[in-house]
């Protein structure tokens, strides 16, 4: 572990204990605040292929924004691992069973495998964000791995990635990675943030 307080590291560290020192209460009103706005912002469309995540106890709860995407008619997924060893991740129906991963996240298993194009909009988790759109996430690089075909083709807007965080996640600037795969759009609960060139049509 390196001491270096400039280092990608120790950056998610301390962004990782600033959302976790968020009282119970705001992150209830951060998780209905989100949901209100992703609903106004015309996300949650009826028929729309969605992709949502099951948070850790320190991410935003998407509880409430999964249940308005239900009663909207979205048709929604959820991510599961499907190699440990390569970090790679597939979205599968959210109504499959659930079980938790050697990760501690649930994840749902036995269903098929929706091709990740095919979605229309992934909500994303994160650990920070900067203004420009670039996402820190976990380290694993997982949602980096799914949506590399977004580097590929640059001019794509499908799927539309949203990022979900806490505004206190936001930081001045990241290190961003060759393969690093940034945002079109993220919600806190103060608002919406659109990044320039990556507006959703």
């Amino acid at each position: 572990m390196t001491n270096d307080p400039s280092s990608p590291a120790a950056l998610r560290r301390s962004l990782r204990a600033r959302r976790r020192a968020i009282p119970a209460v705001e992150r209830d009103l951060a998780a209905r605040r989100l949901a209100i706005l992703a609903d106004r912002a015309r996300l949650l469309r009826p028929g729309r292929r969605i992709a949502l995540y099951l948070p850790l106890p320190e991410e935003i709860d998407t509880s409430v924004l999964l249940e308005r995407a239900r009663r909207r008619g979205c048709r929604i997924h959820l991510p599961r691992v499907a190699d440990t060893r390569a970090n790679r991740m597939v979205f599968v129906d959210a109504n499959a069973p659930l079980r938790r991963s050697s990760w501690g996240i649930l994840e749902p298993e036995g269903a098929a495998r929706v091709p990740t194009r095919s979605l229309e909009v992934v909500f994303m988790p994160l650990v920070g964000f900067d203004g420009d759109g670039n996402r820190m996430g976990m380290g694993k690089g997982f949602y980096d791995r799914a949506m590399s075909f977004r580097l590929r083709h640059p001019r794509s807007r499908r799927p539309l990635l949203v990022g979900l965080a806490f505004a206190c996640q936001q930081v001045e600037s990241l290190p961003v990675r060759q393969h690093d795969v940034p945002l079109d759009m993220l919600i806190t609960e103060r608002g919406i943030h659109r990044f320039p060139g990556r507006h959703p049509r």
